[in-house]
Order: C-alpha cells, then structure tokens, then sequence
C-alpha cells in the first residue's frame, strides 16, 4: 500500500468515508490519475503534472485543485480560494455535501488544463 493510501486510512470518520469516495471518483474519472503522497498529502498526478491534493483540515475535507486560475468562472459559486493566491478547492464537511456531478465535471475541465501552468497570464 502506498502512503497516500496509509494516509486516507488513518482519517477518522466522517473524514476518511469523504477520503474515499472522493478517491472513487477521482480513479473513475481520470484513470490515468496516479496518487502520490507528497508533502505529507495525497496528491494526484497525470503525466507528472499535479491535478489535485486531498487534505483534512479543521472540520473539512478539503480537494485542492492547482490549475484553478483557467476554471470556467461557472465553478467560482462551488470553489474557495480563502486568501490563497493560486489553489482554490472544493470542501466537504459530509459525504452529503459531495455533489458527484459537479466533481466530476471540475476533474474533467482540470485534466485539460494539466499543461497549463498555475497562474493566469494576461
């Protein structure tokens, strides 16, 4: 088992079932996605370019999505950017709160932002 692995495992609940279902959907949606555990996270990785980071924090899972600048602005009501200058991320408190459709759709517009750098230009 990988760390990354390791990691979500160790998650208390409700954490670790947000962790996991959010893993399914990841792997689903983008099976070319390899899950990396770096800085001390899980991380996904296509190509060797960074698609999304999964963290706990405070009350949340928190899905980081690097590539944030280039989203269509339609996401900006369902992503949070809270002072962060490039990642903005999708937070879920319950698995009720993932709305898979909406994922889903944000991991199929990121994954062709993939060779896109961070920062908007211009």
């Amino acid at each position: 088992m990988n760390p990354a692995e390791v990691h979500i495992l160790k998650q208390p609940e409700p954490y670790k079932s947000i962790y996991l279902h959010l893993q399914m959907l990841i792997e689903h949606t983008l099976p070319d996605a390899e899950l990396l555990y770096k800085w001390k996270l899980p991380c996904y990785y296509i190509d060797k370019r960074p698609i999304c980071y999964i963290n706990q924090s405070k009350d949340y899972v928190d899905v980081g999505f690097w590539h944030s600048a280039h989203l269509s602005k339609k996401w900006d009501a369902y992503l949070v950017t809270e002072k962060r200058k490039v990642v903005k991320s999708l937070r879920y408190k319950t698995l009720k709160d993932i709305d898979d459709a909406v994922f889903i759709s944000i991991l199929k517009e990121v994954e062709g932002l993939k060779g896109k750098g961070f920062y908007k230009k211009g």
